[in-house]
């Protein structure tokens, strides 16, 4: 695990990537799987994430927090209580009651959907998308998608990890993202 050359003087970073462990061949052979499971062992390391993202988005005006589901839904919701913002839950299909949007996109194992209810966002809204990881970009840019077809402004997509070698950041079209580290 790679720390980002501009954050590595502070130790928080240092404790958030020796705590994140990495699973080979999982979900399938030739996946590095960054299982952050591990990180939410350890409490210190946990809230010094949750604190690298609020200390960042603290006073820039976001509205809405989305969070990818599952492992955006960790992160993403003690950042928009932080940052006195709403929580909207990207989901996948079928997990959402009433009217939703949805948008495909691929993984770099599989394709998926996301799915956002109606009138969770408010034209003009900004917003941040949070999850664990970018790998290919896929996720992120169907989180965008979602919420600029509802009429957000996405500020920012912020992830504890990139996988800068599958090249998903390119594929976010200029849209800003933050990350804590990189693996490769």
């Amino acid at each position: 695990m790679a720390v980002c050359e501009d954050k590595e003087q502070d130790p928080r970073i240092r404790r958030i990537a020796s705590s994140i462990r990495v699973v080979p061949d999982f979900p399938k052979k030739g996946i590095m799987f960054q299982d952050i499971t591990t990180l939410l062992l350890d409490p210190k390391a946990f809230k010094d994430t949750a604190d690298l993202f609020v200390e960042r988005y603290t006073g820039k005006g976001i509205s809405v927090v989305a969070g990818v589901e599952a492992r955006g839904f960790i992160f993403g919701p003690p950042i928009a209580l932080a940052i006195g913002a709403k929580f909207i839950p990207l989901r996948k299909p079928r997990k959402l009651p009433g009217e939703v949007i949805s948008e495909n996109y691929v993984l770099e194992y599989g394709t998926d959907c996301l799915q956002m209810h109606v009138g969770a966002v408010q034209p003009g809204e900004r917003a941040l998308v949070v999850d664990d990881l970018i790998a290919t970009g896929g996720t992120l840019c169907a989180a965008i998608s979602l919420l600029e077809r509802a009429g957000a402004e996405v500020v920012e997509c912020a992830c504890v990890i990139e996988l800068p070698e599958l090249k998903g950041r390119e594929k976010l079209n200029g849209k800003p993202l933050y990350i804590l580290m990189e693996s490769h």
